[in-house]
C-alpha cells in the first residue's frame, strides 16, 4: 500500500450549523439545547477523515484509534461551526492530527485525534470472522 502522498503538513477545515439534532437535549441532556460534545467528535473525525481521503490509495480508508479534545464554550442552535484539522505526523499508517473548532464569536475546542489507514477488505474480513 503506497502512502507517500500522505505527509505531515496536510490542513484541512469544514464549516457545520448547528442543528437541533445536533444538541445535547438529543443526547441525553434534555434542559440543554445547546451544541452537543457528542456531536462535535463527530464532526471532528468527520473532517480528518475528509482531509486524507483524497490522498488514500485505492481500498484504503482510515478508522479512529484515539481523540481527546476540551469543548470550552457553549455553541446555540442556528450557529456555524468551522473545524479546522492538520496531520502533525504520519508513523507508517498511523496518523495525529490537532483538531480546532470555532463558532461565529468563540473558539469552542481543541485537542488531538489519532485515527489509522487501513485496507478496508482486510479490515472488514477480520470484523466478519469476529462476529460469528
Amino acid at each position: 500500500m503506497d502512502l507517500s502522498n500522505i505527509v505531515a503538513g496536510i490542513n484541512f477545515e469544514k464549516e457545520y450549523i448547528v442543528e437541533a439534532k445536533d444538541t445535547a437535549a438529543v443526547f441525553g441532556n434534555k434542559n440543554v439545547p445547546v451544541f452537543a460534545t457528542p456531536r462535535l467528535c463527530s464532526w471532528l473525525e468527520e473532517t480528518c477523515i475528509e482531509s486524507v481521503k483524497p490522498f488514500l490509495p485505492a481500498g484504503a480508508e482510515t478508522v479512529g484509534t484515539s481523540i481527546s479534545f476540551k469543548h470550552m464554550a457553549a455553541t446555540p442552535i442556528g450557529m456555524k461551526v468551522r473545524v479546522v484539522v492538520n496531520l502533525t505526523e504520519v508513523n507508517g499508517k498511523m496518523l495525529q492530527f490537532t483538531v480546532k473548532a470555532y463558532d461565529e464569536l468563540d473558539k469552542i475546542c481543541e485537542g488531538e485525534h489519532g485515527r489509522a489507514i487501513i485496507d478496508l477488505k482486510k479490515f472488514m474480513s477480520r470484523v466478519e470472522t469476529k462476529g460469528k
